[in-house]
Formats: structure tokens, C-alpha cells, sequence
């Protein structure tokens, strides 16, 4: 089967999907109206409410919830199960879920003054699911920052030569704001200045490598995380992954014309196995591929900072259901570079996926494939692998900022609501941030972070609970959600019951890090019943309402 040809039938599906299923959804069940103010321009503050250009906004948000999770779930997940599984997953879960998921999150979001989704379901379900829903939610933001700012500071002393790029990028934010917002200067004439800025920094990263050990680029970070989460968002956030998003957008464009001009075969198995190390493939691969298909984070972010940006409500597909096609055409991308571009199995040669992934890990792995497709349009093999792995950085950046700012929201509205102190806003970032330190430099975020797959699963499935219940209050129809929803907690209930008896449970007396895993599981598998009992319990209240 020919790589080129399933990107093609690919990007026409997603294409399809967006166009007509998505404009059946605005329809049926958003209907937006621009004649409603947006909680941008009703509750404007010059901080976190600031109404946003719509291409501004994709940027921010494609951005914050792209991060590494559209590469390296379908890496993982090709590398356990073969590559139809995979693909699979990422058609039909970006399409009838993901997309669902992503739009109505921000949507219900804007409906409810622009607050998290966590502290909706306060109103439409109750308070119990939402403090279980805000401390759940707030924890596993928290793990992110932790997680995101280890990969970055490693990523930065294995490649010094994108140093200066990432760490350029900012700074060329911050002036790109301030010419769009303060200057008035339109939005693509300052795109293409800040791509000559964009060129430059790569090529001066490549002339003058910054070299520095994993504690400084650690340190690096998550202090310009904390700084950026209290700062205007028109100042910094907007802007910077704006810029990101086009560097996104450039490298999908070359991945697949590089893609087309390789036209390779598909090497790798159809279905490698319906069994992995990591457990069956139903459930664990809804849980492995996430961004991509589905990931509960990309809600946290709709309703996080989108929400309090959006202009207009007829932006809202744009932003919410477009940047979810755009991340399936990555994930689709990802997947068909490892299973074409690089060769199956072990070997001793530059290209094969086994040795790459084991050795190096899934970031290198698609650097690798990238460079090998990219490279067949006449583009030198290095500077293209080093543009692959600068194109990921950068939104692992972003998804690491952005994770800093939405928990400093959800600690302020839900879980420190009325505690005076608590509601400054570097406060209750720093709070975040010292917790999130204190599991990275203990390396103690290793012990959890193997369920952390099924817990960003799991707040999905929480996250279309709540907008179903929210929906059956107003009289919209539910099913849409309602059945996403059930299908999420299932699965992902199911994933963590496996791992909790098979993998976390044998010999947890024996090992402490199992012990935790197995004590963490149970409480995700406990609180997520918690919350759908209490979900399903008032969708079922509402129903009868509108029905009786």
C-alpha cells in the first residue's frame, strides 16, 4: 500500500468531515449567534479576557493543544498494535469524538461566561463533581507542567542547535504582539516579517549552539512558564503560539510534499499484535493515542484560555473543530512517515524504526522519518531532521506555558475560590509551578505518570458528561455528546482496570513505585465513576424535564 495514496483518501476524509458533519453540529446543536457577546468582550480585562483576530486564535489554541501527544501516540501505538489500528483510531476519532469534544467544550465554555469546564459542572450537575472534577483536573495539570518541562530541558541539551530558535521565538512573540495589538500592524504582513525573524534564529542556532546541562534549561523554563502564565495574553501567549502554529503549518506542508515525492511503500505490519507489553489493543490503544483522536487536555485548554479570547461566536468552529482536524492531519502524518518513510524491525542502517524508537526514543524517531521524506525534495537530511524536532519543541513549549496558565485558572475559580489570597494570580500560578518542580526534580512524576494516559483519557470522558448535561439543561440535543461520552468512560475505565490488576497491582507491597501506581489508579478509577454517576444521575433529571 502506498503511503501517499492514504494520505490523499486521509486529508479528503478529515476534509469531508469538517465540512459537512461540522456544519451539521453548528446547525443541530451550537447555533452560534454573533449578536451574543462573548465573555472576551463582556468581561474584557486586559489579561486573560482579550478578544483575539480568529487566525490569531487558531494559532494559540492548535498550538496549546498539539504539543508532543499527535507524534508520539501514534508512534507508540504503531510501534504495539501495526499501523491500520492506528490509522483507524485517528480518522474516526478525531471525527465523531475528538472534533465533538474540542468544539463543544469551548462552546459551552463561552455559554457559561468563559470558566473552565470543571467549574460548569457545578451548575449543570453538582458541587460534589465539581470539586472532585477541579482537584482531579488541577493534579493532572500540574503533572503536565512537570513532565512537559523535563522533556524540554532534555530536548535542549541533546539539541543545542535549536537553543537559540526557541528561546528567539519568545522574544519575537513579545514584538509580534506588540506590533499587531499596540501598532495595529495586520496580522499576515507581520507573519511574514517574523518569518525572516523565524529563518534567521534556525540559522543562527545551527552557527552558535547553545550547550548547558539539564538543570539550567529546567531552571530555564519553568520560570518563564510562571512568568508567562500572569502575563496579558495579547503580550506573550497569543502571539507566541501563533508563531508556533505557522511553524506547525510550514512543516505539515513539507512533511507531505515530502511525503508524495518519496511515495513510499508501507513496510510495517498491518496488525502487528492484538496484545502488547502495554496490555490489549481494546482498550489501551483509546488511551495510547490521544491527541490525535481524542485527549480530555484539549478541553482544559477550550475552556481554559480559548474561551475568554474568542471574538465572535461564529469563530468557534473555526478554532475548536478546525485546530482538531488539523491536529488528526499531523497524527496521520506521524504515522504514515514511521510506517513508509522508515523501515520495520531492527537493523544496523540509518533508518529503521525498531532500533530509532528503542534507542533514541519517539522525538528522534520523528525527526528521523521527517528528514528522510523532506530530504527527497532536495532539502539537506540534517537541517531537515533538526526543523522536525524544532517544529515539535516548540509546541511542547506551548503546551507547557499554556498547562501553567490553565492550572492558575482552575486553582482561582474552583479550588481557591473564596480565599482572598489565593486569587492573585502569581500566587496561584507559583503554587502550581513549586509542585510541579518538586515532582520533576525528585523524578517522583515517574512513578504516576504511566496512568497519566488513562487520567487525560478520563477527563475527556468527564468533560462530555458535563457538556451533555449542560446541553439536556438548555434543550439541545445530547446524543452527539452523550454517546462520545459513555464510549470514553468506558474504554478508559476499562484501560485503567487492567493496569491497575495486571500491571500496578502484582507485587505492589514489593515495589513502592508499583504501590503508588496502584493506589493512583484506584482513585482515578473510583473518581471517575464518582463523577458519571453523578453526570448520568442529572442528564437523566434534565431529560425527564424537557420531555415531561
Amino acid at each position: 500500500m502506498n503511503a501517499a495514496i492514504i494520505a490523499i483518501v486521509g486529508i479528503l476524509w478529515f476534509y469531508l468531515v469538517y465540512r459537512f458533519y461540522g456544519r451539521h453540529l453548528d446547525r443541530k446543536v451550537i447555533k452560534p449567534d454573533d449578536s451574543r457577546e462573548t465573555p472576551a468582550n463582556s468581561l474584557y480585562d486586559g489579561v486573560d479576557y482579550v478578544p483575539a483576530h480568529p487566525a490569531v486564535l487558531f494559532g494559540h489554541h492548535f498550538s496549546s493543544i498539539a504539543g508532543a501527544g499527535p507524534i508520539v501516540g501514534p508512534i507508540l501505538a504503531y510501534s504495539l498494535f501495526g499501523w491500520v489500528p492506528a490509522l483507524l483510531w485517528i480518522l474516526l476519532g478525531t471525527a465523531f469524538i475528538g472534533m465533538v469534544h474540542d468544539y463543544f467544550s469551548l462552546m459551552t465554555s463561552v455559554r457559561n461566561r468563559g470558566v473552565s469546564i470543571a467549574e460548569v459542572a457545578e451548575e449543570v450537575i453538582s458541587k460534589t463533581a465539581k470539586w472532585l472534577f477541579s482537584i482531579f483536573v488541577w493534579f493532572a495539570l500540574v503533572l503536565v507542567v512537570a513532565v512537559f518541562s523535563v522533556i524540554t530541558a532534555k530536548t535542549l541539551e541533546a539539541k543545542p542547535q535549536i537553543a537559540i530558535p526557541t528561546l528567539g521565538l519568545i522574544v519575537l512573540a513579545i514584538f509580534f504582539g506588540l506590533a499587531v495589538y499596540r501598532l495595529k500592524v495586520r496580522v499576515i504582513p507581520a507573519t511574514l516579517i517574523a518569518w525572516g525573524f523565524i529563518f534567521g534564529l534556525v540559522w543562527l542556532g545551527y552557527l552558535y549552539p547553545i550547550r548547558a546541562n539539564f538543570n539550567t534549561w529546567f531552571y530555564v523554563f519553568l520560570l518563564y512558564a510562571f512568568i508567562a502564565s500572569g502575563l496579558p495574553v495579547w503580550f506573550l501567549l497569543q502571539p507566541r503560539d501563533y508563531l508556533s502554529m505557522t511553524i506547525l503549518f510550514v512543516g505539515l506542508l513539507v512533511g507531505y510534499a515530502g511525503l508524495f515525492a518519496l511515495h513510499p511503500h508501507i513496510n510495517g505490519p498491518v496488525l502487528h499484535s492484538f496484545s502488547s507489553t502495554q496490555g490489549p489493543l481494546v482498550p489501551m490503544l483509546f488511551i495510547i493515542i490521544a491527541c490525535g483522536a481524542i485527549s480530555g487536555f484539549h478541553s482544559l485548554v477550550a475552556s481554559g484560555t480559548t474561551a475568554k479570547q474568542l471574538k465572535r461566536e461564529s469563530h468557534g468552529r473555526i478554532v475548536g473543530s478546525g485546530a482538531m482536524i488539523f491536529e488528526g492531519i499531523l497524527a496521520l502524518l506521524v504515522l504514515l512517515l514511521m510506517a513508509g518513510a522508515l523501515k520495520w524491525g531492527s537493523g544496523s542502517g540509518n533508518f529503521f524504526f525498531g532500533s530509532i524508537l528503542s534507542k533514541k526514543g519517539p522525538i528522534v524517531a520523528f525527526g528521523t522519518g521527517f528528514g528522510k521524506a523532506v530530504s527527497s525534495l532536495g532539502i539537506s537530511l540534517s537541517l531537515a531532521t533538526a526543523f522536525g524536532i524544532l517544529m515539535l519543541n516548540a509546541f511542547v513549549l506551548t503546551s507547557l506555558d499554556t498547562a501553567v496558565r490553565l492550572s492558575r485558572f482552575v486553582f482561582q475559580e474552583a479550588i481557591a475560590k473564596d480565599v482572598k489570597p489565593f486569587n492573585n494570580r502569581w500566587l496561584a500560578s507559583f503554587i502550581g509551578v513549586a509542585i510541579a518542580w518538586a515532582f520533576a526534580a525528585t523524578n517522583s512524576w515517574k512513578v504516576i505518570w504511566p496512568a497519566f494516559g488513562g487520567a487525560n483519557q478520563l477527563v475527556a470522558a468527564l468533560s462530555l458528561f458535563t457538556i451533555s448535561a449542560y446541553l439536556a439543561g438548555v434543550k439541545k440535543p445530547v446524543l452527539y455528546s452523550l454517546i462520545p461520552a459513555l464510549f470514553m468512560w468506558l474504554v478508559t475505565e476499562s484501560a485503567l482496570f487492567y493496569l491497575l490488576v495486571f500491571k500496578f497491582a502484582p507485587n505492589a507491597f514489593k515495589d513502592f513505585g508499583k504501590l503508588m501506581l496502584a493506589l493512583v489508579t484506584v482513585v482515578l478509577i473510583v473518581l471517575g465513576l464518582m463523577v458519571g454517576y453523578e453526570a448520568l444521575s442529572a442528564i437523566k433529571r434534565k431529560w425527564k424535564l424537557k420531555n415531561g
